[in-house]
């Protein structure tokens, strides 16, 4: 069949246009044969082994860090096995170039450097009513994972409107790097309902509707409509990952969806069960059990909030004590100072729970001096609060404190782990969110633990899809926060490291579906019947590698 121009399509030229076909040189002497690819490649045969390797070579030649997420990026759009066989071997090198913190500059410029090849499903709101019959434009039918954004709180970047479709992409290929959740089995989708950002409404590049964020309930119905058309098309069992959505909508839209559909919000759930397994981590070092800790955070937003409701779940579950009672050991501080009880009539609806009877002070140092906290959890975006005279404090009180800078990207960490150390003289315990190299303090080599949430979304993914989960729940969370735990080895505890290596991330992810799967099966909502008699070997038999 001739085009306009002429052109003819032929099996093998379309075989290597094709992403998750395609082999480059590793197409064997038959196959070139078979599907027509004779003169369509140069004559040598190269292994999936020796691509990885050429690959990883080019990567480390480029000098921006953006420039190597484009790479790896166009990889995706060319060779898909080769792509996603790169990340699975070399997840600690490549991980900051496909997510934090390279996404975050990514999702910035995206309309600049959007290259024209369909990563996902953008839907807008001149797409209203016509949802569910998008979803049919998707070449794929069996969907068990969506990763969706409305792009309105990215990172610590703010409102990146469809142009925070990079997080989508970027979480979707952790899952399947990760905990090898097959890439035809995700897709990655932008909502697109506006935004705000003067910058993007006013650059005549920028690739999204430009016009203010719809908000109320017509924002509610269409978000109603999107996840009403993925369960029509992909079945109860589809996990639905909300992404990088406001304060003001995230909490509503979590607590009216998670009893009707199979999702979670990564923001206030991933986040919180990964922090949480970094306390959990820390008995080990610090020989305190989370229900003797007291904790402060700077920051009460979405994150915030997420871990200290987990936390507060984990010392009701240990202590069998009422949540209200156990969520008087957490205090938390916004921008106007300490929440408490004599604000109550100005806070958001997810601070409430936290307003305690104290007294209010105004800021950090302050709140540290008058409540004495075990363990200090920044998710503020505030870089360097987390100063030398407040770790000071913290080591004043604390034979060991536990110091969490956990705010993305690297620029606005609370402080870095060189920081915490030296101001700590070596006591805290640090984790941060974006990934920090080793630092040798006083002779002893320390590793700074990053609580990146790739320790759980993609081991709750794989749990989903290998058990058909219709719903994700807090247990869930607490559980996966557990087995990640259980996962440290002691030579990380001896680095004062409260997370696993993430060169073992498959093996953590692994250990973390089984537990929730195990939970899903002990509750009912689990839709692959009979349950597996083994459900390790089970969930590792659809694990996907790639391989040609």
């Amino acid at each position: 069949m001739h085009d306009s121009q002429g052109f003819v399509g032929s099996k093998g030229y379309t075989t290597l246009k094709t992403p998750s076909q395609n082999k480059g040189l590793g197409f064997t002497d038959a196959e070139r044969e078979t599907l027509g690819l004779r003169g369509l490649l140069p004559p040598a045969t190269l292994t999936l082994e020796d691509q990885v390797e050429l690959t990883m070579q080019e990567l480390r030649r480029k000098t921006s860090a953006l420039d190597k997420y484009v790479f790896l990026q166009s990889l995706q759009d060319v060779n898909a096995t080769l792509y996603y066989a790169v990340l699975s071997r070399h997840t600690y090198e490549c991980m900051p170039f496909v997510y934090t913190p390279v996404v975050g500059e990514a999702c910035q410029k995206f309309s600049q450097i959007y290259r024209h090849t369909p990563q996902g499903l953008y839907l807008s709101l001149n797409d209203r009513g016509k949802l569910r019959s998008i979803l049919d434009n998707w070449p794929v039918e069996d969907i068990r994972a969506i990763v969706f954004t409305d792009g309105e709180r990215i990172l610590g970047l703010g409102d990146q409107g469809i142009d925070g479709m990079g997080i989508p992409v970027g979480k979707l290929a952790l899952y399947t790097a990760c905990a090898g959740v097959h890439p035809s089995h995700c897709l990655p989708v932008a909502l697109d309902v506006g935004t705000n950002n003067e910058a993007k409404l006013n650059d005549p590049f920028y690739i999204g509707l430009k016009r203010r964020r719809l908000t109320g309930e017509a924002y509610d119905a269409f978000v109603a409509e999107f996840m009403e058309a993925a369960v029509d098309k992909y079945g109860k069992s589809v996990m639905l990952q909300f992404e990088d959505f406001g304060n003001n909508n995230a909490f509503r839209l979590l607590h009216h969806w998670q009893e009707k559909v199979c999702c979670f919000n990564d923001d206030i759930q991933g986040t919180a069960a990964v922090a949480l397994a970094g306390i959990l981590g820390s008995t080990a070092i610090t020989g305190t059990v989370v229900n003797d800790h007291r904790f402060l955070f700077l920051g009460a937003g979405e994150a915030g909030a997420g871990i200290a409701e987990l936390i507060a779940y984990a010392i009701q579950v240990e202590t069998g004590k009422s949540i209200e009672e156990c969520r008087k050991q957490i205090f938390m501080l916004d921008s106007n100072g300490l929440v408490c009880k004599s604000r109550l009539g100005e806070l958001q609806h997810h601070k409430i729970n936290f307003a305690h009877d104290a007294e209010h002070v105004p800021d950090l140092l302050s709140a540290v001096k008058a409540l004495k906290p075990t363990a200090l959890i920044g998710v503020s975006t505030l870089a360097k609060s987390f100063n030398q005279a407040v770790i000071e404090e913290m080591s004043a009180n604390n034979e060991r404190p536990i110091i969490f800078a956990l705010s993305n990207p690297t620029s606005k960490a609370e402080c870095t782990p060189e920081e915490a150390y030296r101001w700590s003289d070596g006591a805290a315990v640090f984790a941060s969110g974006s990934p920090f190299g080793p630092v040798e303090f006083k002779g002893k080599t320390y590793v700074p633990g990053q609580g990146n949430n790739a320790y759980i979304f993609p081991g709750v993914g794989l749990a989903a899809f290998a058990c058909g989960a219709t719903r994700i729940t807090d247990l869930d969370m607490y559980i996966a926060a557990k087995a990640l735990a259980a996962t440290i080895p002691q030579d990380q505890l001896d680095a004062s490291c409260v997370y696993p290596p993430l060169r073992d991330i498959r093996e953590v992810s692994l250990k973390v579906a089984v537990a929730i799967a195990a939970n899903k099966y002990a509750t009912g909502q689990a839709s692959v019947l009979p349950k597996p008699a083994d459900l390790e070997a089970h969930i590792r038999s659809v694990m996907y590698t790639p391989r040609y």
